[in-house]
Order: structure tokens, then sequence, then C-alpha cells
């Protein structure tokens, strides 16, 4: 399975040149009650909200590529957390990737983010503003060393820690994907209080930045939820097999995307054809 994910990631990092999705040529919200649809890697959302772009406690970066909308309860999150951040003088936080304002596939950079539960946060916590221009262009700091066995500790600050608990330990949070050596140094910095632990899963990539993603909205009933995370705080045996070495399996052919779900196949061809 990991050397399928890793085909996969190759081929959407690879997509520059590929053509956009359908989703990525509708650029309103479907107007309608929010909800989301179908699963996080294959769906699609109504009556999205953009997530402000003014706030005093975090800053949207790529604006132009108009990837900050998202359902109301990932907005309120994004709130939330930048709020206890800006409390706790952690820095402010820098938004990434939402969805956009269908959700929806990408053509690259993602498999996830359809459904408007899923956004990127960087992991890093400027002390002063970013300027428009760097908000447009941003560097992202990759936290972890060539072999990716451990963080580097140069780059590391307490702060990156907090901000990454303090999502975790947010009710509407199942999963934060982070890099294995980032898990791993948080697993190593926990202490007693462990709890929130096992909401940080490892995953490829995830070097620079964490992936957050809420749980189904109440009465989002089409929404597809995600198994919960195993048990424990996963800084064990599973953490381990991260850092072994896996031969490859056969060369992965290009993924076939699953069928959309039906309201949003439905959504797509209700919008196309009033055009």
């Amino acid at each position: 399975m990991k050397n399928w994910m890793l085909g996969l990631v190759a081929l959407m990092a690879s997509g520059s040149a590929m053509a956009l999705t359908p989703w990525q040529k509708i650029d309103h919200p479907v107007g309608g009650a929010s909800q989301a649809v179908g699963g996080f890697a294959n769906g699609c959302i109504i009556g999205a909200q953009p997530l402000p772009l003014n706030s005093p406690d975090y800053q949207v970066m790529r604006t132009d590529q108009r990837r900050y909308f998202g359902h109301p309860d990932l907005l309120a999150f994004i709130q939330r957390l930048s709020s206890k951040a800006n409390q706790k003088a952690l820095g402010t936080v820098l938004i990434g990737d939402m969805a956009m304002p269908a959700g929806g596939r990408f053509s690259s950079g993602h498999a996830s983010h359809q459904s408007g539960l899923d956004v990127d946060i960087w992991l890093q916590l400027p002390r002063q503003r970013w300027s428009a221009q760097q908000l447009l262009k941003p560097q992202p700091i990759d936290l972890v060393s060539s072999d990716g066995k451990q963080v580097v500790a140069r780059q590391w600050q307490p702060q990156i820690g907090s901000l990454i608990k303090l999502a975790a330990q947010d009710v509407e949070v199942t999963r934060i994907f982070v890099n294995p050596a980032i898990k791993q140094r948080l697993c190593l910095d926990a202490g007693a209080d462990r709890d929130w632990l096992h909401k940080v899963r490892p995953w490829f990539g995830h070097r620079a930045h964490m992936h957050v993603r809420l749980r189904c909205p109440a009465g989002s009933l089409e929404c597809k939820e995600q198994d919960p995370p195993p048990p424990g705080d996963g800084c064990g045996a599973e953490l381990a097999s991260w850092f072994v070495p896996h031969q490859p399996s056969a060369k992965p052919g290009k993924p076939v995307p699953p069928p959309l779900p039906p309201t949003c196949q439905a959504l797509l061809d209700n919008h196309f054809a009033a055009e």
C-alpha cells in the first residue's frame, strides 16, 4: 500500500502540465445549505464558504490559487486554533490549501482536500506578519533531515509541537498527518500527556506542514467518515515501520479515480449544463 501511495504522490507532483479537472473550472461555491459530500479523497462540497482573508491570528497563503474554501466547521476550527495560538504567543498561523469553491479533485498537489474538511497548516510560526509578496510565494522550511530519519534540530521549535498538540486536542479533529520524523519528535517530547498523539498520523511528505482533517459535520448525511485511528499513541512499532526501507513493488500504473458520489456528479452536470 505504501509503495502504491508513493506512486500516486509522484504522479500528482508531476502534474504541472496536467489539464485542469472540471472542479478547477468552478470559480464560485455551489449554493445551498453547507454539506460535505462523499469522502475526503472523493467528494465535493455544497455551500462552501471562503475563509476570511483578514485576521490578526492567521494569514492565508497563495490566495491567487483560490484554495481557501471549506465547510463552516473548518473555518471555525481555523479561527479557534489560531486564536488559541495567539493567546499562547506561539506566532502567526500560516494557512495553506483548504478546498476549491466546490471541492472536488485537483489535477495535482492533493488526493484529498475534496470535501471541505481538510486544511494544510505550515509548521512555522513567524513573529512578524508576512508581506503580500511572501504570502503569494511562500518559502517552506524543511524540518526533516535528508535521510528522513529525524527532524533538523536547528529548525525545530517548541512552538511547532505546541501548535500540533493544540490542533490534535480539538474535538472536531480526527487526524493530523505529519512526516514520520516529526511524529517521532512529538513522541519524544510529549511526556506523560500523550492522549492526543493517536490523532497524529505519520505519512509521506509533510516535511513542512501538517494536514488537519475534521470529522464529518452534523447534517452532512452523505459525508463518508474515515475509520478512527488505532488506539494508543502510535509511537511504537507502527511508527518504527516507517523508518524501515521498503522494496518497491511493480511499477504502478496511473491511478484510476473511483466514480464520483452521485450528488457530486449531478453537481458537475448541472453546473456545466447551465453554462
